[in-house]
């Protein structure tokens, strides 16, 4: 299976009194995003269901993903990807949804860069997701004691250079 990580898109600072699960991605956000996304997609990238954070700028990262890689159902929101999550919950949902094909996460660091990590086998601080980056990993099976591969790490900064 395939699983492709997405870090939620550059978003608004909170306004007095609005929760966190409420900000919004910014239009810088938005563009950054669709334009890792396109390049996601012309690399052949099709998840066949796209799982997202309940908090708004994940949900809107993914409603980017869905258009620009033509994921036709909705985005699936899930708890498992709210950024106090623990990864044996996330890994748990993944695993429950590996029949379905290749999924795409959207969420939040640190639990994104953790759960990758610790997909790796690698230390906890090993990786870090930068916004809007998208990281695609080949996870040898759908165990309980997972293991995956690094295939590519996609990021705006690298677009730009």
């Amino acid at each position: 299976m395939k699983l492709y990580v997405l870090r939620h898109a550059i978003a608004e600072n909170a306004a007095p009194g609005q929760p966190d699960s409420a900000r919004q991605l910014t239009g810088t956000g938005r563009s950054r995003c669709r334009l890792v996304l396109a390049r996601a997609r012309a690399s052949g990238v099709r998840p066949a269901t796209i799982l997202s954070s309940p908090y708004a700028r994940a949900v809107q990262t993914a409603e980017i993903a869905k258009a620009e890689l033509g994921v036709p159902g909705p985005p699936v929101r899930t708890m498992t990807l709210a950024p106090w999550a623990h990864v044996e919950d996330l890994w748990d949902e993944v695993r429950d949804r590996s029949p379905e094909g290749d999924l795409l996460l959207s969420g939040h660091n640190p639990q994104l860069s953790l759960f990758t990590a610790w997909l790796l086998g690698a230390r906890a601080d090993a990786f870090w997701l930068k916004k809007s980056a998208l990281a695609a990993l080949d996870v040898g099976g759908a165990g309980a004691d997972p293991h995956a591969e690094l295939r590519w790490l996609l990021t705006y900064g690298a677009l730009k250079r």
